[in-house]
């Protein structure tokens, strides 16, 4: 990486775009010049990076000149207006928001499962969803010796996934609900502390959520596998932050728990955590801050002679979020692939 970027971060603001500064100075990512972009409403704050203080601007078409790579983190309907934009004047957008993931011409790219997914885009890439982020990297490894035929999740997530507004509310519903007093919520539609719901995303005709689906049709898209049968259930637990899956895997024919084992101590992105004896396994607090996901508890599905079960827990800030867009950019300058195919711009 001897040649430097001109980057923005869109969103630099908020939960992840915090982390994606901290992660850029952390790896060093090679930066001649840095912007940070917000909403009209943030404007003006000055956030320090690599010991210098950087004033926050309103986004805008002048503020997107003269940039290589945007890291957007924003929301979906701020990436559908600026994304293009930047893209137009030369940029490439790793957004991560659900604004552009199902579109077919966007890459929808974990760089441990799909990098050669990359080199197809036409000036945008695309974040996965948290929950699939850290379902694929788990899982994957497994899939590639043998294909998975199904998926059963269950997804225990973390206030984080709301943002930090999210953990703070939870953190001051506890003190509420500790002193005696009705917790208050904005945020999330219900108590979270000390409580759970399933995910709060909207309901579809056949009763999953939006946040289910994104695992399902995600998933079949980053593993180019339209034919996995894939099943979610979503649930916000009070946790701050770190995510976790109990996810049940269905193959053509056994595979033992020590096969598995041994590929997922070797993958990238993953780490295996298990010690049976003192029922230690993967857990939040643990998976907090770290880039690896955490797996274990491995074992036979003594309901199935092809399944198999595995928990995991991996940082949704972090891997689920920030540092994925990160090493989708480290895998743009590392392969040469910054410059946009823009043929199909306008149907952006």
């Amino acid at each position: 990486m001897s040649k430097s970027y001109r980057v923005a971060v869109l969103g630099a603001t908020g939960a992840v775009g915090y982390e994606l500064l901290e992660l850029l100075a952390s790896r060093n990512f090679p930066i001649a010049d840095l912007k940070l972009l917000a909403s009209e409403r943030s404007a003006g704050q000055k956030i320090s990076f690599r010991g210098e203080n950087l004033l926050v601007e309103a986004v805008s078409e002048q503020s997107l000149e003269n940039i290589d790579i945007v890291l957007a983190s924003a929301g979906g309907s701020t990436s559908k207006r600026w994304a293009p934009k930047a893209v137009e004047k030369g940029a490439v957008v790793i957004d991560n928001s659900s604004a552009f993931r199902m579109y077919p011409d966007v890459p929808l790219v974990v760089p441990e499962v799909n990098p050669e997914a990359a080199a197809s885009h036409r000036g945008i890439i695309a974040n996965p969803n948290c929950t699939t982020i850290l379902m694929a990297v788990a899982i994957y490894p497994l899939h590639r010796v043998q294909p998975i035929q199904r998926i059963v999740a269950a997804t225990y997530q973390s206030a984080s996934g709301a943002g930090a507004k999210a953990m703070a509310e939870v953190q001051n519903q506890a003190a509420e609900i500790l002193a005696g007093k009705e917790p208050t919520s904005e945020i999330f539609p219900y108590p979270l502390a000390f409580n759970l719901f399933p995910h709060n995303t909207p309901i579809n005709d056949q009763g999953y959520c939006e946040e289910e689906m994104k695992m399902v049709n995600e998933t079949r898209k980053i593993f180019a596998d339209q034919n996995i049968r894939i099943t979610a259930t979503c649930v916000r637990v009070p946790v701050l932050r770190a995510h976790s899956e109990a996810i049940n895997l269905e193959f053509s024919t056994p595979f033992s728990p020590d096969k598995a084992r041994e590929i997922i101590s070797q993958a990238p992105g993953v780490k295996l955590v298990e010690d049976w004896h003192n029922n230690y396994f993967p857990m939040p607090k643990e998976a907090t801050g770290k880039d690896e996901v955490l797996v274990g508890r491995i074992r036979q599905d003594i309901s199935h002679p092809c399944g198999l079960e595995l928990w995991l827990c991996g940082d949704q800030i972090r891997k689920g979020a920030a540092l994925n867009a990160i090493q989708i950019a480290e895998l743009l300058v590392e392969r040469s692939l910054l410059n946009p195919q823009l043929a199909s711009l306008g149907n952006l």
